[in-house]
């Protein structure tokens, strides 16, 4: 259980009356410096922590018994549950934290259409859902909202959600979403030239041609953003604006640890050229977001210069939070909010 929570520190303790643990560790993904083993006490284990620079934080207990045996789970005397990519975490809410407003708003109800392109390019098939309001017909143009790791950011992050709710609110027009599968995600947003084709010359128009489209925000989630980046540095024209989340530009000075990872040369060698790139004639606004604790930041900033260096009006909002889809759904509201608005407002002068 959380015992306390203040603006200094936070107290873990877990039940162990019977003594069955051997062991005790805190599982985190903010970068703590100090010692993560629970200490024994009267009845339980206990650990005293600062408070980390975060508004809320994701972990897990590592618990291990007598026989050696070790078991990563959920905090089970803490109830409050964040969904991730890999499973729940339990979570802790310091002081000031508030999840978005919009979280409270009743959302425009909306309709779902799948749909499944072949590209050549990429031999193989992007399946996609295209998401629209209710009352907004398919030959009214409006913006569209192109979201990689799509099907993962609705079900965890509550894009359409937050799209519905928004526009109820009126702080945004009517805007469809257009949710992607990842497929071989590793391989497909890697930097990948045959991905961006596919993307931008095969599933974007395949759109065109169901819904009339006024412009194109797109929004990317780690390697996701990347991917991203890397489509419409590569097509031109493609996007309107970009939100790029806790990006994973990972170049070898900043990201060794990441040295591992299949498509890291890829990724790296596109890293490079935006840096050493002069003017890009399809620099359109764009927002970076990132976690203040996550291993990104740092590519994240330098990412933001670049693009700077490149004519792109890129500013970078840090979130008191890390690499998760929470933090990515806190930021969306006024980051996207910004995003659409402006191009909305673009096309519409």
């Amino acid at each position: 259980m959380v015992v306390s929570v203040d603006d200094e520190s936070v107290i873990f303790a877990l039940t162990d009356r019977s003594r069955r643990l051997a062991a005790v560790r805190l599982v985190e993904e903010i970068g703590l410096s100090g010692p993560t083993d629970f200490a024994r006490a009267a009845g339980r284990w206990e650990l005293i922590l600062p408070r980390p620079d975060v508004a809320r934080m994701e972990y897990l207990l590592e618990v291990e018994d007598h026989n050696g045996h070790r078991t990563t789970v959920t905090d089970p005397d803490n109830p409050v549950r964040a969904g991730g990519a890999f499973g729940d975490k339990s979570v802790v809410e310091f002081p000031g934290y508030r999840p978005p407003a919009w979280l409270d708003i009743d959302p425009v109800p909306g309709r779902q259409r799948s749909l499944d392109v072949d590209s050549t390019a990429l031999g193989a098939s992007i399946t996609a859902m295209l998401w629209a309001p209710d009352g907004l017909d398919q030959a009214e143009s409006a913006p569209l909202v192109v979201v990689h790791d799509g099907p993962e950011y609705d079900r965890l992050g509550g894009i359409t959600r937050y799209l519905g709710a928004a526009i109820r609110a009126g702080t945004v027009p009517a805007v469809r979403a257009v949710l992607l599968d990842p497929g071989d995600r590793n391989e497909w947003y890697s930097a990948n030239p045959a991905y961006a084709q596919a993307l931008c010359t095969d599933v974007l128009p395949a759109v065109d041609d169901l819904v009339r489209v006024s412009a194109r925000v797109g929004v990317g989630v780690s390697l996701g953003g990347l991917a991203l980046l890397h489509a419409h540095h590569r097509h031109p024209g493609a996007f309107d604006a970009l939100l790029l989340q806790s990006g994973s530009f990972f170049s070898p000075q900043l990201d060794p640890q990441e040295s591992q990872f299949p498509g890291f040369d890829a990724v790296t060698r596109f890293v490079a050229h935006l840096a050493a790139g002069g003017a890009d004639p399809a620099a359109v606004p764009t927002l970076l977001t990132c976690g203040t604790v996550e291993e990104n930041r740092a590519n994240n900033e330098a990412m933001m210069r670049h693009l700077r260096g490149l004519g792109y009006p890129a500013e970078l909002v840090l979130v008191p939070d890390a690499h998760n889809y929470t933090a990515w759904r806190d930021a969306l509201d006024p980051s996207l909010t910004r995003l659409i608005s402006a191009v909305a407002g673009a096309r519409a002068a």
